[in-house]
């Protein structure tokens, strides 16, 4: 992994262009680091995909939640973006968020163009995996036993197949508005394989899903229907919640959902 510092985002937040060396794809970093001294494990640190579109958000409220006597422990906030600035870039993360799907899997697409190059999710969890993590981890003192991932949308399918597939990568995982649609809900197949996985953990990860009310229907019950389907993990140690927000479209439901994610990565 390349990396080169580019100043300052916010108060005591910096920014990093990042070279990935899967196809050398270009990633902008965005890091919040907090001003506090770190726990006595280091910080936890929560991971955001699409960057562009949720960081300033994430940084802001964690500010606040974490804020003494009585906020969480302070957080490091990690924005994930791409060079485009865009918020939500959708040719690179349809490639990054997504696992292969055949075009006659896939619904048209509103704006009636073809699908972008699709099926890089694996790739994107290498990056995250066997680069930029340890890269922070070199950097700042971090707890390893308190990292969160969150993504949106097709970001929130990419956490609901890295939870299924690499269930030891994170310790929580918040998947937001989840597009389980993607390849006719290829993504619950995958299931079956962290429930057999479950029951020799010794630490089961957490997951929260988080949607909005006034979302399209479909994903609405997809979201409720998956969490149903985990409860009889919760046997084996696992725990899944589902937060749905009150008149929130799919654009609309981020700030709560951030604030959510928030706690769900620091309480406990």
């Amino acid at each position: 992994m390349k990396s080169e510092a580019k100043g300052h985002y916010t108060v005591g937040s910096s920014e990093r262009v990042v070279y990935a060396s899967h196809r050398q794809l270009e990633y902008r970093i965005r890091i919040a680091v907090p001003k506090e001294a770190p726990p006595e494990k280091g910080y936890p640190i929560i991971y955001a995909t699409d960057g562009d579109a949720v960081f300033g958000t994430f940084a802001e409220a964690a500010r606040l939640q974490t804020r003494k006597p009585h906020g969480y422990d302070p957080v490091i906030i990690v924005g994930i973006g791409y060079p485009s600035g865009e918020p939500f870039d959708m040719t690179r993360r349809c490639y990054d968020f997504t696992t292969p799907a055949k075009l006659e899997n896939l619904p048209a697409r509103p704006n009636g163009q073809p699908w972008p190059e699709h099926g890089g999710a694996d790739c994107f969890l290498d990056f995250l995996e066997t680069e930029l993590k340890p890269a922070l981890e070199q950097e700042f003192p971090i707890d390893k036993e308190r990292q969160t991932i969150f993504g949106h949308s097709l970001g929130g399918l990419l956490v609901l197949h890295a939870l299924f597939s690499r269930p030891q990568s994170f310790q929580r995982f918040a998947a937001g508005s989840p597009s389980i649609w993607w390849n006719k809900h290829a993504v619950l197949e995958e299931q079956a394989a962290f429930a057999a996985w479950l029951v020799q953990a010794d630490h089961p990860p957490k997951l929260l899903i988080t949607i909005g009310a006034e979302e399209l229907p479909d994903m609405v019950k997809d979201s409720e229907q998956l969490a149903d389907s985990l409860k009889p993990l919760q046997a084996s140690g696992f725990h899944a919640a589902i937060a749905k927000f009150p008149e929130e479209s799919h654009v609309s439901v981020l700030p709560g959902a951030i604030s959510r994610v928030i706690k769900f990565a620091l309480s406990g």
